[in-house]
């Protein structure tokens, strides 16, 4: 079967890494579920995979993806759920695979969905509803879903509050603007960038200032994903109560000043947040369906192709997802 995947990593030239080729089919063991891909989106783990970073030598050769929507052996429409327990045919007994030590995302340990086919256990499969094409439903399992969580699992947010999403311009900042907004919350972001921040108003967020700026008001929540660079102004940018959601250090993970002081005397919650639930992943499909928000897609390639999305992925050069088509 046609794959796009890697046999060496290389940190300073991951495109040179990539491979698209043959490669076997895979079998499916008890209690796993083959699913025939339609689409799959493109995400920044796939690169940081290309450099060997949470891939090491002795798990490759390794087919890249984490996203992917197809049909199944019976011909259901499904979407593929990432997060792979450390119990693969069941779920750990919280039913949060999301806190079981041992999880893994596809591509990591398991072959991944950049190809024709790929296997998951059969509690991996969530139904896609008819109303979002493929390519929609591709870009759901890794950004979208991460925002979703973080929105309204971990955050709590509800309609009429406002949040500050740190550092517009990424996959899960983008999907926090359109989520929140059909959600009845007020969305502000932050950027360095002149162009992601006029590009974050277009997309959806009511307001958008640099990195770093005054605040009119201080916000119910902050999405943080920018870590070190972005902390402070986090934390300070907070009513008494609110709540920093973290799913991602990208500037750093030991900021300077951790503003133990003013955590504790505003009463601030600090919440991780990594990915999220089958469970979960069903909802953000359903709430996409029933409030017509829909993914942003830049690009739309066959998998034949898949070294020019990645190459325009590394570039930058992307208002939305990649996805590649069979």
């Amino acid at each position: 079967m046609l794959a796009a995947f890697v046999t060496r990593t290389d940190a300073d030239d991951p495109i040179s890494a990539l491979q698209v080729g043959e490669r076997p089919a895979p079998d499916v063991p008890e209690g796993w579920a083959r699913v025939r891909l339609k689409a799959a989106g493109l995400n920044h783990h796939d690169l940081w995979s290309l450099r060997g970073v949470g891939l090491p030598d002795e798990r490759l050769p390794m087919i890249l993806g984490c996203d992917g929507a197809g049909l199944d052996d019976d011909g259901n429409e499904v979407i593929v759920h990432a997060v792979i327990s450390g119990d693969p045919v069941g779920l750990i007994p919280t039913g949060d695979e999301t806190l079981d030590p041992r999880r893994s995302l596809l591509s990591e340990v398991h072959q991944g969905t950049l190809a024709d086919e790929v296997i998951v256990p059969k509690a991996n499969l969530v139904p896609k509803p008819a109303g979002l094409s493929w390519e929609e439903a591709a870009c759901l399992p890794t950004a979208w879903l991460t925002a979703y969580r973080m929105l309204f699992t971990q955050g709590q947010v509800r309609p009429g509050q406002t949040i500050l999403v740190q550092g517009a311009g990424g996959g899960v900042a983008t999907a926090l603007i359109a989520l929140g907004r059909a959600a009845g919350v007020r969305v502000w972001v932050t950027s360095r960038d002149e162009g992601k921040r006029t590009r974050a108003v277009q997309l959806g967020a009511d307001r958008a200032f640099e990195s770093g700026a005054r605040l009119p008001e201080r916000v119910d929540a902050v999405m943080e994903t920018v870590g070190a660079a972005t902390w402070s102004h986090s934390v300070k940018s907070l009513k008494p109560g609110g709540a920093i959601v973290i799913c991602g250090a990208t500037s750093g993970a030991a900021p300077k000043n951790a503003e133990l002081n003013r955590i504790f005397f505003l009463q601030l919650r600090v919440l991780g947040s990594t990915m999220g639930t089958r469970e979960e992943l069903g909802r953000l499909a359903n709430f996409l369906l029933t409030s017509g928000v829909r993914p942003q897609i830049d690009t739309v390639l066959p998998l034949e192709r898949a070294r020019e999305g990645f190459e325009k992925l590394a570039s930058g050069d992307v208002v939305g997802k990649v996805v590649f088509t069979r």
